[in-house]
């Protein structure tokens, strides 16, 4: 079984993704880590490079070739990513949604504690806002551009959740609960 991650930034994806792939066993892929990896090497940070995107349709393609891949080769995964649902159709798809602001607030508060290589500091949360909105304006834009896929369509997903007030642990439970009962009994 695939399972596939998308969501709003900050809406606890790659946390997510990776304890559920800890809990089933499964691999755990990220586009994000790929992306913010393919930033560094232009000496880019992830934001410059969702500025770049937008006028070279190229490096959307490697990404999203890459998630297409890895659905036609492997089995058993959790991935996250905004267009894995689109490029591996097979997989069981969840969508995160989030408060905007409870969005900004965690990604501020890990932007202080950790370092994510090419990712911003931010100023404060009303910062972090203005640049969350502008990089998901971006996203959508070009995901339409690119593909007619409207990561914000929540008839394209299996299951949404609102993570704003759940815990990590909370999100992992419910998508467990959710999954389709021929799939359970694999696992």
């Amino acid at each position: 079984m695939i399972i596939s991650i998308s969501g709003s930034l900050g809406s606890g994806k790659s946390t997510a993704a990776k304890n559920l792939a800890k809990q089933l066993n499964y691999k755990h892929y990220s586009t994000g880590d790929f992306w913010r990896e393919l930033a560094a090497r232009r000496n880019l940070d992830v934001y410059e490079y969702n500025k770049l995107a937008e006028i070279d349709p190229s490096i959307d393609k490697e990404i999203d070739g890459f998630s297409g891949e890895l659905g036609k080769k492997e089995d058993d995964f959790v991935i996250d990513s905004r267009l894995a649902w689109y490029f591996i159709p097979q997989s069981y798809k969840v969508q995160f949604e989030i408060d905007p602001y409870e969005g900004a607030k965690r990604i501020f508060l890990h932007s202080q504690q950790t370092n994510r290589g090419n990712e911003k500091r931010y100023e404060n949360i009303e910062k972090t806002m203005e640049a969350i909105k502008k990089r998901d304006e971006s996203e959508k834009q070009r995901f339409l551009s690119l593909y007619n896929a409207d990561i914000t369509n929540p008839n394209n997903y299996d299951l949404v959740i609102n993570t704003t007030n759940l815990t990590p642990e909370q999100v992992v439970e419910k998508i467990l609960d959710s999954l389709p009962e021929d799939e359970i009994r694999k696992i």
